[in-house]
């Protein structure tokens, strides 16, 4: 089954922005593939998260965004832009791109696998870089870090949350709450399943939380039945050692949600944007704030919530 998948990955055209064509990785390279569009307001806080963490080359592809986006990527020196003639939809939402990319750039090798709103936590990621991370999982003779998403938001009406792209914040100091509760795990044949958060609470959308952002890529692997479900799928079964928070919701979300209903990219004709376009016709804010609201404050947090597994890492002292 997995090889008749695989047969059906078909060549992807993409053209690097970059100048000389995309660097060539070196074995010590950290890679980060990454989709974005529209996020000109998180890309300054998304590029320090990681390089923070130790990724030394971010690989992009851009959906036609129109916000300074794409200027401002091909001003960063260790980013490769990347477009496409296909939308993020048609490219069977950006999986065909990712996969094109990591054979580009070599397989049996890790990489970091996100979008431009989302930033993963693990344990002791404020001190632990990404190669001890990797260390640590290559002991336990794992290939993947699953991270469930955890939506991040303030207290309060949604548009109190003001995100510019010439602050030097973090955006969980802004949309710095999220559900403490209300989540179900269950297991299905290709991977576990987590969904709940503030949209299922809220609008009752239940969306698959799981992903693997950390990832070895080889020859075995694809994303052809989903990026919560990459093959092969016996990979999969992990404890849940990670989290991304996402960032979906500031002051500008009512023209996001429209734009994305418009826009018509995301699974099933954008029928979550479409709902909540809805509701906000009806009520004319949002606040998913409510008793079981709780206020980040690092990894350290998740790990005493159980949100996040942890991660035996070496044991020799640190300096």
């Amino acid at each position: 089954m997995q090889a008749r998948v695989r047969k059906r990955r078909r060549a992807i055209e993409l053209s690097c922005l970059t100048e000389g064509g995309g660097r060539t990785l070196g074995r010590e390279d950290i890679p980060l593939v990454f989709n974005t569009h529209n996020d000109r307001k998180l890309l300054p806080s998304f590029l320090v998260h990681y390089r923070k963490l130790g990724v030394t080359r971010f690989i992009c592809v851009d959906d036609v965004s129109t916000d300074g986006t794409r200027e401002y990527l091909l001003d960063q020196p260790d980013v490769d832009l990347w477009t496409s003639p296909l939308r993020y939809r048609d490219a069977r939402r950006g999986r065909e791109w990712r996969e094109a990319l990591f054979e580009r750039h070599g397989t049996d090798r890790w990489y970091l696998n996100v979008d431009s709103d989302k930033f993963l936590i693990y344990q002791d990621c404020e001190d632990r870089p990404l190669g001890e991370l990797i260390q640590a999982l290559e002991k336990k003779g794992e290939k993947r870090l699953a991270a469930p998403m955890l939506d991040m938001y303030p207290i309060g009406p949604l548009g109190s949350a003001v995100l510019s792209s010439y602050e030097h914040r973090m955006p969980w100091e802004i949309a710095d709450h999220f559900d403490g509760c209300g989540y179900e795990i269950t297991y299905t044949k290709r991977a576990v399943s987590i969904t709940g958060g503030p949209r299922k609470r809220k609008f009752a959308h239940v969306l698959e939380l799981i992903k693997y952002p950390v990832i070895f890529w080889d020859k075995d692997c694809s994303l052809s039945v989903s990026i919560h479900q990459p093959l092969p799928c016996e990979r999969n079964f992990l404890p849940v050692s990670g989290a991304l928070l996402h960032f979906k919701f500031f002051s500008d979300y009512k023209e996001k949600i429209e734009l994305a209903v418009a826009d018509g990219q995301y699974f099933n004709g954008a029928e979550a944007y479409r709902r909540m376009l809805e509701d906000l016709q009806k009520t004319g804010e949002f606040d998913f704030s409510n008793e079981h609201s709780i206020r980040f404050s690092g990894s350290g947090q998740l790990l005493q919530l159980g949100f996040i597994a942890p991660i035996a890492f070496a044991s020799e002292a640190r300096c």
